[in-house]
């Protein structure tokens, strides 16, 4: 931060302050690298045979609210003809009502998948999506 800073402004004791605004930011607190859990080992993707039996789930979020309140579209791609669904959702939306709407929208049409990726979001970390 000093040496974003430094190119711009200047005062007296100004590392000193920024130091000291550093240690007592949360967010910059929880963005340290000691602070991150590790990620894991890349694990190379399987080839696939079947449409459907694979798929890739993600969040696009802070979308203007629609009318009836979602703010997010849920995205669920298969990952071999690239074709998709996209689920309007609200950000807020309980672990239940997610797989209520997982299995009408997705398990209904395609069957459950062998494999699904996705990144470590806490909704796709669960314990629902690995008992899956």
């Amino acid at each position: 931060m000093h040496q974003d800073l430094k190119e711009s402004f200047w005062w007296s004791g100004m590392k000193r302050d920024i130091t000291q605004y550093v240690v007592t930011c949360l967010t910059c607190q929880k963005a340290k690298v000691e602070h991150q859990r590790p990620g894991e080992l890349l694990h190379p993707l399987d080839i696939l045979k079947r449409k459907w039996d694979s798929i890739a789930m993600d969040f696009v979020t802070h979308l203007p609210r629609s009318v009836q309140g979602q703010d997010a579209t849920w995205v669920i791609v298969d990952r071999l003809t690239k074709s998709a669904h996209f689920l309007p959702v609200n950000l807020r939306i309980s672990m239940a009502k997610l797989v209520q709407l997982y299995v009408k929208e997705n398990v209904r049409l395609h069957g459950v998948p062998s494999s699904i990726v996705s990144d470590r979001d806490l909704r796709f970390t669960s314990h629902f999506w690995y008992t899956l």
